[in-house]
């Protein structure tokens, strides 16, 4: 019998995907780079659990020295907690350019990055090669789409590669596993403001999850560069199995700074539907909530990540309107994610600052490969 609706599945105990897969995450909205570096999280857990370690380069074109980005402190607390397993190149200049203002220089520091990415690729030294902005380097026209294209090719067989930035190349899609595009959602109107520090990211695409574990290293490598205490907090909905993508990701960070993470997972491990709801599933909506909103009420977390929070407001687990309350009074220097999908956008998402739908537009299971319920679908 068929079923519509919202319904998320927890993990199984299935098939590891297939490693070395082209992911590329585009679009106007945020958490395109958050994504990349979860994953970079979520390779070294994985080369944690089975003993075996997780070499990763973080490639950065057109974010040369001079200017400062938001993912320079979650690289900075990578670096710290695994130094030589993080290794990072950065190319370019410190500003903007359009297409009538490449000068030699940029050409050739985007071929001197590319040059350090194909050595990369060639050496099999590294499990994750992060090419980062490498999108609006190929449609300035600053390296030649079949290059990459073949190169990327004949990568091999294990090596995952991650190319992020605005405006993907058709020929560089054409290759890729996975293509997710982060679109802007605006709330935000003089009239009616977003709250400073709240974000959410919704959709049918892959990297919800994973780009607020990004945000949440960022945090933490925000706090070392300041000399402050940045605490997390993780609260994970419909999420009572084991098996998720975020699970090695969310492993590693609280291995590097056990101090600085928490994390609390509820519901049950099973399918969860829209008319279909059980009472325990309202017993662990609520007991997620009530951690969650003394966690934004107490003030001892920088930044609070609220995972599936969405479809739990979706299939009517929870009220909205103690959610809204928590955010209202949230203190101003707390920042909130929320993630998962949901066809009824809730109220509370007029209060976000920020707002990144994600949306599918290629899939690995279009290629043959297995997925896992409640991590790829």
């Amino acid at each position: 019998m068929a079923r519509t609706g919202i319904g998320i599945r927890t993990a199984q105990q299935t098939s590891e995907r297939l490693a070395g897969q082209i992911h590329i995450y585009d679009g106007e909205g945020k958490g395109k780079s958050q994504v990349a570096l979860g994953v970079v999280l979520r390779s070294i857990g994985l080369g944690i659990q089975r003993f075996m370690e997780s070499r990763v380069l973080l490639l950065r074109f057109l974010k040369g020295p001079g200017r400062t980005y938001d993912e320079d402190a979650a690289i900075e607390a990578l670096q710290r907690g695994f130094p030589h397993l993080i290794d990072q190149v950065r190319t370019g200049r410190a500003e903007f350019f359009g297409p009538e203002e490449i000068t030699r220089f940029d050409q050739q520091e985007a071929q001197r990055g590319w040059d350090v990415a194909k050595g990369a690729i060639a050496s099999g030294l590294y499990s994750v090669v992060v090419l980062d902005e490498i999108n609006p380097v190929l449609d300035l026209g600053l390296l030649p789409i079949d290059d990459v294209v073949q190169t990327l090719k004949r990568k091999p067989d294990s090596l995952e590669i991650i190319a992020t930035g605005r405006g993907a190349p058709t020929g560089l899609v054409e290759i890729a596993d996975l293509h997710s595009e982060m679109k802007p959602q605006i709330y935000d109107t003089p009239e009616v403001p977003g709250i400073e520090g709240i974000e959410i990211y919704t959709g049918d695409g892959k990297g919800k999850s994973t780009s607020a574990l990004g945000k949440a290293l960022q945090a933490i490598g925000r706090g070392i560069s300041q000399d402050q205490s940045h605490r997390v907090m993780i609260v994970q909905w419909l999420k009572g199995g084991q098996g998720y993508t975020e699970d090695a990701a969310i492993a590693a960070l609280r291995k590097i700074y056990p101090h600085l993470v928490d994390h609390q997972r509820c519901g049950r491990d099973a399918i969860v539907w829209r008319g279909q709801q059980q009472p325990i599933d309202y017993v662990e909506a609520e007991r997620g909530w009530e951690i969650a909103g003394t966690a934004i009420a107490s003030g001892l977390y920088k930044t609070i990540i609220l995972d599936e929070l969405n479809p739990t407001v979706d299939l009517e687990l929870l009220p909205e309107e103690p959610i809204i309350q928590a955010l209202l009074r949230k203190p101003k220097g707390t920042e909130v994610i929320i993630t998962g999908r949901c066809k009824n956008p809730p109220a509370y998402f007029q209060l976000a600052s920020a707002h990144s739908e994600v949306f599918c537009h290629k899939h690995y299971a279009e290629r043959g490969v297995e997925l896992k319920r409640g991590v790829d679908f």
